[in-house]
């Protein structure tokens, strides 16, 4: 009795151990071995990362059988880390990423660059690889081996002599800083990005300005920056703003330089010439003139912009001789100026007749120039005193415009309500000699 019972307890361990080894062996063809990072391979054993072709790249493989993060990272004989991968989250899967020799951006010893150091190869040499994945519980896998870098290009895509040729520009098109210069000296070929970096950190792209110097190669390179205004979009706002420079090498090394930039007073300029709701646009004080005497005129402009707009004289209330110009009176064209003109038929060169803006209570000083300022309105009176006939026809056709000096004179603010004034002239015979004026631009004679 005591020998059966002992044999029945033996086949029934028997039989629970097989149940055991079935469920374990079944719950391995379901869950493999347990293990979190597995088939982890490196193609080659040595790389030549020069980008000639041969041998430039190896392809790192490997399988996570559940969620982690992972790290891919190699180390020298002194143990020194260098990142090519650091703590990616990854889902359970398989994975296949290429290796060219870049790793985190790193310095050697005594080594001083005006560009931070972004993505480097790593040195000539033998090195440990590894492949780390690390669970949410911190639970952590490493899977190692040995490469060999050879051959790889050494030298850096630097970026020298990083400049901004101001500190503060104001893209508004007043011919006053409206453009930021950046220039750099490039010892290896390489692709650069050069771009402002928005508050959001948007990156507003800027262009090279074409040389014979095609872009990327050794040699001095200028980029150019109009805040946009050229296209006749809006700046960003004003505020300061890094200007960044990244260059990338035919190995993939990267390096990043950075400066700031105030950005002031920007935006697009917008102005015109009001008309009231009834009566004249251009207001003359005449139609008809005789020889020596002088036609008046009166109007109304509006900056409806959100930039200041800037002008130069000569003042309202100046009375030009028709046989005149604006360089007579000593106010030549100066670029981005804005100007109110009168202009008439056959006239040698467009609106030889300008005026400022605004009288000095009118308008505003920045740093030494004179702005109308957005949302300001002004009153603008000039004459010109007829001393010829100025023109073929009689009567004589006349208009206002409001002009940007070089940069445009905009539909709706060319040939501003065009009139006929009639220059009375007696015969030859009887045509008076009108009142010698001073020249403007003479020194004064006075004692």
């Amino acid at each position: 009795m005591s020998n059966r019972g002992s044999f029945k307890f033996v086949v029934a361990g028997i039989a629970i151990a097989v149940v055991l080894v079935a469920v374990g062996a079944g719950w391995r063809l379901v869950r493999g071995d347990g293990s979190l990072l597995r088939e982890v391979s490196v193609a080659h054993s040595a790389i030549t990362p020069n980008a000639d072709g041969n041998v430039d790249v190896t392809e790192i493989s490997y399988h996570l059988a559940r969620n982690a993060d992972v790290s891919i990272y190699f180390t020298d004989s002194e143990g020194n880390h260098y990142y090519f991968r650091r703590e990616r989250p990854r889902g359970a899967g398989e994975y296949q990423v290429s290796f060219s020799g870049v790793v985190e951006g790193y310095s050697l010893d005594g080594e001083t660059y005006e560009a931070e150091i972004v993505e480097r190869l790593l040195q000539n040499g033998s090195y440990s690889w590894h492949v780390s994945a690390t669970e949410p519980s911190d639970y952590s896998e490493t899977v190692s081996g040995e490469i060999e870098i050879a051959e790889a290009d050494a030298a850096l895509p630097e970026i020298r002599n990083f400049t901004l040729d101001r500190e503060r520009f104001t893209p508004n098109q007043d011919g006053i800083d409206d453009r930021l210069l950046i220039d750099f000296f490039l010892p290896k070929e390489a692709d650069v990005e050069v771009f402002l970096v928005l508050g959001d950190g948007t990156r507003v792209p800027i262009s090279e300005r074409p040389t014979d110097r095609p872009p990327g190669e050794p040699g001095r390179h200028i980029f150019d920056y109009d805040g946009g205004i050229d296209r006749g979009s809006g700046p960003p706002p004003d505020g300061v703003y890094p200007v960044v420079a990244l260059s990338e090498d035919a190995e993939g090394q990267k390096m990043r330089v950075e400066k700031v930039v105030a950005l002031a007073l920007g935006g697009v300029p917008y102005a015109h010439i009001l008309s009231p709701v009834t009566g004249d646009t251009v207001a003359y004080s005449t139609t008809a003139v005789e020889l020596c005497n002088t036609v008046y005129f009166t109007l109304t402009l509006e900056n409806y912009g959100v930039t200041p707009i800037r002008t130069t004289g000569p003042p309202p209330g100046t009375v030009y001789d028709s046989d005149w110009n604006y360089n007579t009176v000593g106010f030549p064209t100066e670029s981005g100026a804005w100007r109110v003109g009168i202009g008439f038929e056959n006239a040698l060169s467009d609106y030889p007749f300008r005026w400022g803006l605004g009288d000095a209570e009118d308008l505003t000083e920045i740093d030494g120039h004179l702005y109308l300022m957005p949302g300001q309105r002004s009153v603008v009176t000039g004459g010109i005193r007829v001393v010829d006939s100025f023109g073929v026809r009689n009567p004589q056709p006349m208009w206002a415009g409001l002009i940007h000096e070089d940069v445009a004179i905009s539909l709706f603010n060319n040939r501003v309500d065009p009139k006929g004034i009639l220059v009375e002239l007696p015969d030859p015979d009887n045509r008076p000699t009108c009142e010698e004026r001073p020249d403007p631009q003479a020194p004064d004679q006075a004692d």
